[in-house]
């Protein structure tokens, strides 16, 4: 019988076994009908055609992620993402997806090189799964600039510093990438190029590539450092800190050339002059003065001396700080001195402006040295310096210069004020402050306008003192109180002391003129808020202060208290204040402390049978006559002479001789003699009775012995 013939190409039918299978099928097929019978039993078909559908896709990625539109799909779903944030202690670094970069490739080169130059304290590196490409523009520039716009959304999203973005132009590992840095800030400090090829054996980045880093890296931290100086009237320091740690250790990474670093050295030496002075930190503004004489090594006259003019400004404003905190005055000289230099290259002509900087700055030194002093010298230069700046510093040209000057100049008014016996500097004093109230607000410049709160409660206290009424006092509180609105321990610790100190000041004296306790109280509870942060290791002059004013206080309260423990207290107040008011150091104030513990020793010894006490007052306010003579500070002579007379007339009622009382009626006299009635008229009055009654006392003795 013939065979059948088979039609070409028709397969060979093969008999199956007797299970229903084909025992010539392929294994992996079998397996597969049975998992999708099994799927189907178990789970249905729909769960299981997902389930499938899945595994399809994992299996077959390679080729899937590769097809039209799917990397477009993937970048959108990977950006659903939230982007990683910087931690802000240290610089840092976004480096985006690059655009034709295969696995990744160059990104994870550029992270690793960072990762390796840099330890983690210095830089973080962060990985968003952001992609930003200009590729396939019609106008690429117009596309770079809207590439840098993104790149700026997306760092303020991370609270990061720079982004490095951009695309590969080869798919090879050691193919040349273009790259585009951008910086956090309100500057345009962009970068961008297209030279960045690794090295084709070990694959390491290109010198370039390190340069434009550090220069990115140096840009950024002089533009942060110049949006801080312009907030000179505002808070900053708890922006600096993380700050000044972040150029801190890329200075000490050594990784910048010496153009960068010297740059650096002085942006690092301005934020901690800034943070130094509002934080209290002394330690801080004895790095900025090291960190100014490193880099006036380099920015020398001869080299750049714009430059060193500024630096020499730079470094008298950390000393002037420095030197309002301690008791010698060796850095306010210092302060005074580089001024001076300063002033040498900062002419009127030549930089009209910054020679009024200056001259101002040079002002603030003398002032807090005349304050040290028992003359008035160095505060008439200080006046002197005040007016010349504003020959430059008008109100129309630079307002919010003008008014610190304003306020400066109001400050030495103050204090030469305090030493007349006239009220014509103070008057003066109160005007300059409202002048430069006009610009300092509280919204635009709120610490500015707290300190000039301040320096006008001052004049206002002081003036006050000397009126027969309260209303300058009430004035002077409510500007200490407007002044603390701003002043807080928190923000600026030692402004904060400072005023809660002087409204102690004005609230005792208003105490003083009150039948109650309730003001003297108030004082005393502001002068123990101050010595929290006004301490003696801290700044030994304010804590001296703030003793003697402490004193003052407790021994106005203990005189209206029928015990002695008040009393005790202010006398320790007082020779607490004496371990930093020397009379080598700030005879003034020494003198001052010294008439104070005399009226506290007084009091003590009226209540007292013995003299004891009445001998001590009387050397107490000998000694202070030593500093406060009449030609120097009339009426503070006169105060001293009006209490020693109080200490001897109270001697001479407990003796039996006349010496004592004669000696009394002579410290009377002399102290009427600038304490008038037309000058101070309650202070008149005061002497006035004290002499009388001792004149009456005198007469009687001498009576009685005839």
């Amino acid at each position: 019988m013939p065979k059948s013939l088979k039609k070409p190409g028709e397969p060979t039918k093969k008999k199956p076994d007797q299970d229903g299978s084909n025992p010539e099928e392929n294994p992996l097929k079998i397996a597969l009908k049975e998992f999708f019978s099994w799927i189907n039993t178990r789970l249905g078909w729909p769960l299981g055609t997902f389930l499938v559908a899945v595994f399809l896709l994992w299996s077959g990625w390679d080729q899937v992620k590769e097809l039209p539109g799917v990397p477009a799909l993937l970048t959108k779903l990977g950006e659903l993402r939230s982007i990683p944030r910087a931690q802000g202690d240290k610089f840092s670094i976004l480096v985006a997806k690059f655009g034709n970069d295969k696995d990744d490739l160059h990104r994870g080169l550029i992270d690793d090189a960072l990762r390796g130059r840099f330890n983690k304290e210095e830089i973080e590196v962060l990985l968003p799964d952001r992609t930003i490409t200009i590729s396939g523009t019609e106008n690429p520039q117009k596309a770079v600039k809207a590439g840098h716009e993104r790149a700026l959304e997306l760092l303020r999203e991370a609270n990061a510093n720079v982004m490095i973005w951009g695309e590969a132009l080869d798919l090879k590992i050691d193919g040349p990438m273009r790259l585009h840095w951008t910086a956090n800030t309100q500057a345009k400090l962009n970068k961008s190029s297209d030279k960045y090829r690794p090295d084709e054996t070990n694959y390491d980045l290109p010198k370039l590539f390190w340069t434009d880093l550090t220069d990115v890296l140096s840009l950024l931290s002089t533009s942060q450092s110049a949006a801080f100086s312009r907030q000179k009237g505002s808070y900053v320091a708890d922006q600096l800190e993380p700050f000044i740690k972040r150029v801190r250790l890329l200075v000490a990474s050594h990784t910048l050339v010496e153009e960068q670093d010297e740059s650096l050295r002085l942006v690092l030496a301005n934020g901690l002059q800034i943070y130094g002075q509002q934080r209290g930190d002394s330690a801080a503004l004895q790095e900025a003065v090291s960190a100014y004489r490193e880099v006036l090594k380099e920015h020398t006259r001869e080299r750049v001396p714009l430059d060193w003019a500024t630096t020499q400004n730079n470094l008298g404003n950390a000393l002037s700080t420095l030197g309002e905190r301690e008791s010698g005055t060796a850095r306010l000289d210092e302060a005074v001195s580089a001024y001076r230099e300063a002033l040498k290259v900062r002419t009127r002509e030549r930089v009209p402006l910054d020679w009024a900087m200056t001259q101002n700055n040079l002002g603030i030194a003398l002032s807090t040295l005349g304050e040290r002093e028992s003359g008035t010298a160095r505060l008439d230069e200080a006046v002197s310096a005040y007016r010349e700046a504003l020959k430059e510093y008008t109100r129309k040209r630079v307002p919010l210069d003008w008014a610190m000057t304003q306020n400066n100049l109001g400050t030495a008014l103050w204090t030469l004020g305090e030493r007349e016996s006239g009220t014509a500097r103070l008057d003066e004093a109160v005007s300059a402050c409202r002048e430069a109230l006009k610009e300092y607000t509280r919204e635009r410049e709120p610490l500015d306008w707290a300190t000039t709160q301040n320096n006008l409660g001052n004049a206002l206290s002081t003036l006050g003192g000397r009126e027969s009424g309260t209303a300058r006092l009430d004035e002077a509180v409510s500007a200490y109180r407007e002044a603390l609105k701003e002043r807080t321990r928190k923000r600026v610790p030692l402004d904060w002391a400072t005023t809660q100190n002087n409204l102690g000041t004005a609230l005792w004296t208003l105490g003083e003129r009150e039948s109650g306790t309730a003001r003297l109280d108030e004082a005393v509870s502001a002068y123990r808020e101050a010595l929290k942060e006004y301490t003696r290791k801290r700044v030994p002059l304010g804590w001296a202060m703030t003793q003697n004013n402490l004193g003052k206080a407790l021994s106005t309260l203990g005189e209206r208290e029928s015990g002695t423990a008040r009393l005790d207290e202010a006398v320790s107040a007082y020779r607490e204040a004496l371990k930093e008011y020397t009379r080598e150091s700030v005879p003034l104030n020494w003198a001052t402390t010294q008439d104070n513990l005399g009226t506290a020793l007084w009091a003590l010894g009226e209540r007292e049978s013995g003299t004891a006490r009445l001998d001590e007052a009387v050397s107490a306010y000998r000694e202070a006559l030593k500093e406060r003579i009449r030609e120097r500070v009339p009426l503070d002579w006169a105060t001293t002479q009006n209490n020693l007379g109080k200490a001897l007339s109270t001697l001479g009622e407990r003796e039996s001789g006349t010496a004592r009382l004669d000696e009394a009626v002579s410290a009377y006299r002399e102290a009427l003699k600038e304490r008038t009635r037309e000058r101070v008229p309650l202070d008149w009055a005061t002497t006035q009775r004290n002499l009388e009654r001792t004149e009456k006392a005198l007469a009687a003795r001498k009576a009685r012995k005839l």
